[in-house]
């Protein structure tokens, strides 16, 4: 099955919608980056959640999630856009740990249960908005409805999960974000509480084959979808975007380069792809700056 995210609306337009299928992507990261178990479920819950809110923007917009904990697992940071290209990693990507108290992966452990989440959205604007709130619990989904809620001010449920099988490929990854538009009846928000009750676990209904559009209508009366995006592991790194970053530095980093290696490495923390920058472009850098 294909990954995909769509955006909805429920309940005569009171409620917005979003749900998607990660399995795919979420896999292809854990293989760029060599995840662990906890670790590919703990950055595929984020991917997940960027992945939806990419939905909410338009054109070249784009999303970045940083997860600041205080775990083992260090910093998880995610990018998504409009167009469903999404990519992520983290500081450490081997950490692991045996199954929690309710035989699931420890994700909170890894993550920490202190610390911050940032997202940041570039819209096109002269500064990009950034909003942030505390982390809550280190499982994601109670940590970013608590974020819409207290930094967005948009009374949200987040649901994500991840199942991985037992060769440590993904078996199963994606959610749901459900948010009420402001005014919506009482009776409205317990027929979705009650819904959300009865749901479940995610990766197990994805596992078990629902899609997004079939997770909706489980949690939301009224479906109308308005959307629905292709979504890819996509990495914007290239050779001239490197030139760029090295351009950056002070001149003389550059010259001890030239000095010392003869020329730069650079490894994208994204995708992992190593860029070599020849002595020749580096000198051309050096030039440009004045030396």
């Amino acid at each position: 099955m294909e990954d995909y995210a769509i955006r909805a609306t429920g309940y005569g337009g009171k409620a917005r919608l979003l749900a998607c299928r990660t399995t795919n992507l979420v896999e292809q990261i854990h293989n760029c980056h060599n995840t662990s178990a906890t670790i590919s479920a703990a950055l595929g819950r984020v991917v997940s959640i960027a992945a939806m809110m990419g939905l909410l923007h338009k054109g070249k917009d784009k999303i970045t999630i940083q997860v600041h904990g205080d775990g083992p697992a260090g910093k998880l940071i995610v990018d998504a856009d409009a167009c469903g290209n999404v990519r992520g990693y983290v500081t450490n990507p081997q950490v692991d740990f045996t199954a929690n108290e309710y035989g699931k992966l420890d994700v909170k452990r890894a993550i920490g249960t202190a610390g911050m989440i940032y997202v940041t959205k570039d819209i096109g604007l002269k500064e990009p908005y950034q909003g942030a709130s505390e982390i809550v619990s280190g499982e994601m989904g109670e940590d970013f409805t608590y974020y819409f809620t207290q930094s967005e001010q948009t009374p949200s449920a987040v649901g994500v999960g991840v199942t991985i099988d037992t060769d440590l490929s993904i078996k199963a990854a994606g959610g749901f974000i459900i948010q009420l538009f402001p005014g919506t009846e009482e009776e409205v928000i317990i027929d979705i509480e009650n819904k959300l009750k009865s749901f479940g676990d995610v990766s197990k209904k994805i596992a078990e084959g629902y899609t997004p559009e079939q997770m909706l209508e489980q949690l939301a009366d009224d479906v109308r979808i308005l959307q629905k995006q292709e979504l890819n592991h996509f990495c914007t790194c290239s050779y001239d975007r490197i030139k760029a970053v090295i351009a950056q530095l002070k001149l003389e980093e550059i010259e001890d380069m030239i000095a010392k290696e003869g020329q730069a490495e650079v490894t994208c923390s994204f995708c992992n792809e190593q860029y070599i920058i020849p002595k020749h472009d580096l000198e051309q850098i050096c030039k440009a700056l004045g030396g």
